[in-house]
Parts: C-alpha cells; structure tokens; sequence
C-alpha cells in the first residue's frame, strides 16, 4: 500500500504543471501568501492527510507503533529525499514512471525495516 501510494504522489507531483505552480507561488509569495497558503492546505495537506491515514490505519491494525503523523512524515522523507527541491530548482528532470515506481518501493522497504510489523499485529 506505502509503495502505490508513494508511485501516485510523487507521479502526480512531480507533474511539469504542478511544479510549476509551486513555483509560481514561491516567486509570489511576497505579494501574494495566501496563494501558497492555499496550494499548502488544499494540495499538499490532501496528501499529507491520506499517508497520516494509512499510518493511522496500520497502526490500529497492530502493524505500527507510534505517532501516525510522525510515521507519515518519515515515510514523506524516505519517498521524496531532495527530489521536489531538484525540479522546483529545474537542476533535476521529472523521473520516469519505472524510476518513480522504484523509488516508492524503495521508500516502503526502508521504512519498513525502520518500523518492522509488531509482533502482536495480524499473520
């Protein structure tokens, strides 16, 4: 589940049209903070919300421990490294699906070898 979710983030972020409206509202932000404040809370807290979510739901299901918004974060950290900061900067190019895909295979192994299922969850 932490890999498709992570596949359809970071593909649908990485979009040229999103990065370019994140852009937009660093280089307005001045001027206009509300629009940053609104792509923050309706773009990306939507996804901060749905990984809090699945953490929240692991949890409950005994296969996590701890804070699911602190879960959530990690996991965001593990899935994106420097990557958005590299295409807002332009000194990166958008991955490609597999690259993506792999990417969020590998943010799911390592958070899960940081957070292994407890013993006490569901076989």
């Amino acid at each position: 589940m932490l890999a498709s979710f992570g596949t359809k983030l970071v593909r649908e972020v990485s979009d040229p049209t999103v990065i370019a409206v994140f852009r937009l509202a660093i280089a307005e932000v001045v001027q206009s903070p509300e629009v940053a404040r609104a792509l923050d809370s309706i773009g990306r807290e939507a996804g901060r919300a749905t990984l809090r979510k699945i953490m929240a739901e692991a949890q409950a299901s005994g296969l996590l421990t701890g804070r699911p918004a602190e879960l959530a974060e990690q996991f965001a950290g593990l899935l994106w490294h420097d990557l958005l900061v590299s295409l807002l900067l332009g000194v990166a190019e958008r991955p490609t699906l597999r690259e993506i895909a792999g990417r969020a295979r590998h943010a799911a192994a390592a958070f899960l070898q940081l957070h292994p299922p407890s013993n006490d969850g569901p076989a």
